[in-house]
């Protein structure tokens, strides 16, 4: 008998893509584009409007248009139907790697959806001051799917790291 495969994770997916299409579209909506809206906690965390076109960091933003196609469109969707896939074939899937795929799902639809409807680029609306850490002033804006994206890796990392410790140990032959 087959197993039922847990809809919980796929349910955040959907929450993800929710929140994070509801956030940007008031972004779009109340906060003129290179505007900071509000700043939280000082100049810690600012509330502003900015476009992506490339990847993180803006990593190919100046790529030529069937580039940027191919590696911010096609690979993404590719990379989607793949973890789908894995999702629902894999009957042993462990919780972590079910939410960490959920997280990924949700964050990457999210930004697919930007990049395919949106070309001025995907809306980014959240800056974090580093205080030079690492050189930067402010890390890169991102936006809620960033997040689940970027939560959804250490958790898969965590879960495959998790899986490696529970193997049986192989045992080695005695002379």
């Amino acid at each position: 008998m087959k197993k039922k495969v847990p809809l919980a994770p796929l349910l955040l997916s959907w929450i993800i893509i929710v929140v994070d299409q509801i956030t940007k579209a008031l972004v779009i909506k109340y906060i003129p584009e290179g505007r900071i809206f509000a700043r939280i906690f000082g100049d810690f965390v600012w509330i502003v409007h900015t476009r992506n076109t490339g990847a993180a960091f803006s990593i190919g933003a100046l790529s030529p248009p069937p580039l940027r196609f191919l590696f911010f469109i096609f690979l993404p969707i590719a990379v989607l139907i793949t973890l789908l896939f894995y999702y629902f074939k894999s009957e042993n899937l462990s919780p972590i790697l079910r939410y960490s795929i959920g997280l990924i799902a949700g964050g990457g639809t999210g930004n697919l959806i930007d990049r395919i409807l949106r070309p001025e680029g995907v809306v980014d609306l959240i800056s974090v001051n580093m205080y030079g850490l690492l050189g930067m002033e402010r890390f890169a804006t991102f936006n809620v799917a960033d997040s689940a994206i970027t939560v959804g890796e250490i958790l898969l990392i965590l879960g495959f790291i998790i899986l490696e410790f529970r193997k049986p140990k192989a045992q080695s032959p005695q002379s």
